[in-house]
C-alpha cells in the first residue's frame, strides 16, 4: 500500500478552511496500474483529495504553481460513477489544456457535480511527469460513508 499524504497546495496553504481536517489520499498498487484512495468528510471533500492523488501519480504535487483555472460539470446515477466522471473529466482537461491540477474545490448536489480545478501549465523539466494518466476505470471504484463524517472515495487508474 501507498503512502498516506495530508495535502496542502503548493503554497503551503491547507486546502480546507482553517479547523477542519485536511485533505487525505493514498495511492495502491494494482497490477500494471495504480490505484487512488482518498477520505472526505464529505463525498466533495473525498473527490477533492481523490484529484490530487491523481495528479501526485503524474508529479511531485509540490512542484505546482496552480494559476489557470477550469471549470468542470458531469453528472451520473450514483456517486460512485459521479467519482469516475469527474476524475476523467479532468484527465480530459489535463490533456487538452496541458495543465496540471493541483487545487480543487468541489460542490455535490445528489449526483451532481460542480468542479473548480486549478492547474500549472506542464514543464516537463519542473513537473518531471512520472506517468501519463489515461483515465479512471471502474475497477475498484467506490464512494463509501464509512463512519458518519467519513467518506472514502477510490478507484483504479489506467496508466
Amino acid at each position: 500500500m501507498g503512502q498516506r499524504h495530508s495535502s496542502t497546495n503548493p503554497q503551503g496553504l491547507l486546502l480546507r478552511p482553517p479547523g477542519a481536517n485536511m485533505l487525505q489520499w493514498e495511492h495502491f498498487d494494482h497490477d500494471a496500474d495504480i490505484g487512488i484512495r482518498a477520505w472526505g468528510a464529505t463525498p466533495s471533500e473525498g473527490f477533492a483529495a481523490a484529484a490530487l492523488a491523481m495528479t501526485a501519480v503524474v508529479t511531485d504535487l509540490q512542484s505546482l504553481q496552480p494559476s489557470d483555472t477550469v471549470v468542470v460539470e458531469c453528472q451520473a446515477s450514483s456517486l460512485d460513477l459521479l467519482l469516475y466522471r469527474w476524475l476523467n473529466a479532468l484527465v480530459y482537461e489535463m490533456a487538452t489544456r496541458s495543465l496540471l491540477f493541483g487545487v480543487f474545490t468541489v460542490t455535490i448536489e445528489t449526483t451532481r457535480l460542480m468542479g473548480v480545478a486549478v492547474g500549472d501549465e506542464v514543464d516537463r523539466v519542473r513537473h518531471a511527469p512520472a506517468v501519463e494518466v489515461k483515465g479512471a476505470t471502474l475497477t475498484e471504484l467506490a464512494v463509501v460513508e464509512r463512519r458518519p463524517g467519513h467518506w472514502l472515495a477510490q478507484c483504479v487508474l489506467d496508466v
